[in-house]
């Protein structure tokens, strides 16, 4: 098999369409590096986004606005070196494409040269420019409403977003301008599900929910948090598959029992001598001491 087939996905983004034509919910989870995106991919999900979530649950940064178009460049590129079947998108990180077309085009590219499928960006109508530019440049552009994280401090914090009737309309018709100006999917973030459902039954296009209920095309969930991985409690749309975090550290507690025990490593962790080898150095012995040369 030559490299390429081996990093060319199976789903592309057409399919996504297709999947929304047939009634087929969408599966898409994040990954930040090799072993998560090998196992997203191994678990059969559409598409993995290379998000930049990154910077909360890799980095430890508070929010994704310290994330710069470095950092996911090279979380981007240790998820292609996993060679991931499902289709692969990145986040555009903050400034990233707010300053003009030009920039846009330039980080876009750089998404893609190093192995993504299509970008991801937040906002409604007034980014409008950047994905058409960025279409008309041959790269795929999933948009994203509604509770958009790097709009944190504008929102007041991580708040359910268009719940009043002129904000959901606004939405509405931000989607449908936003579908118009070519983007092939919309990520639906933190707003009623009904409103949600609204959305996707506007649209030709799929869409994707995160907190905003089943009527979406498909759903997306953060891989730290569908697994369990950080400590304390998710947030309200999160339903948790796996309590990863206390699993691990329970093992990495026996584990290091075990050392303060002698009991780790055993037989069975250990590399053992072949037999001739073992004859000989039971067989060496140190020379005689000698007395030390005195000092000149």
């Amino acid at each position: 098999m030559s490299h390429l087939s081996k990093s060319r996905s199976l789903v592309s983004v057409p399919d996504l369409a297709r999947f929304k034509a047939q009634g087929r919910p969408i599966v898409m989870t994040t990954a930040y590096d090799a072993p998560t995106a090998r196992i997203a991919d191994a678990a059969g999900v559409d598409s993995i986004l290379v998000g930049d979530s990154l910077g909360n649950v890799c980095l430890g940064f508070e929010n994704t606005l310290p994330v710069t178009l470095d950092m996911m460049l090279h979380h981007l590129q240790a998820v292609v070196r996993a060679h991931p079947r499902a289709l692969l998108l990145a986040d555009m990180p903050y400034l990233s494409y707010h300053i003009g077309v030009e920039d846009t085009l330039r980080n876009g590219g750089a998404f893609l040269r190093a192995g993504a499928q299509g970008v991801k960006l937040e906002g409604g109508s007034g980014r409008i420019p950047m994905v058409r530019a960025l279409v008309g440049a041959e790269i795929p552009v999933m948009c994203h409403l509604g509770l958009t994280p790097q709009s944190i401090h504008a929102m007041g914090g991580y708040k359910v977003q268009a719940k009043d009737g002129q904000a959901a309309l606004a939405l509405l018709e931000d989607a449908l301008r936003l579908q118009d100006a070519g983007c092939f999917a919309i990520l639906l973030e933190g707003i009623p599900a009904e409103l949600a459902t609204k959305v996707t039954g506007a649209l030709e296009i799929p869409t994707i929910g995160i907190g905003a209920g089943p009527g979406c095309s498909g759903q997306v969930l953060v891989f730290h948090d569908l697994l369990g991985i950080l400590p304390g409690d998710p947030p309200k749309f999160v339903r948790q598959y796996l309590e990863g975090y206390n699993l691990m550290v329970e093992a990495m507690s026996n584990w290091a029992n075990d050392i303060r025990e002698g009991d780790f490593p055993g037989p069975a962790e250990s590399y053992m001598l072949p037999e001739a080898t073992r004859k000989l150095l039971n067989a060496w012995a140190p020379p005689e001491n000698q007395a030390p040369k005195p000092r000149t």
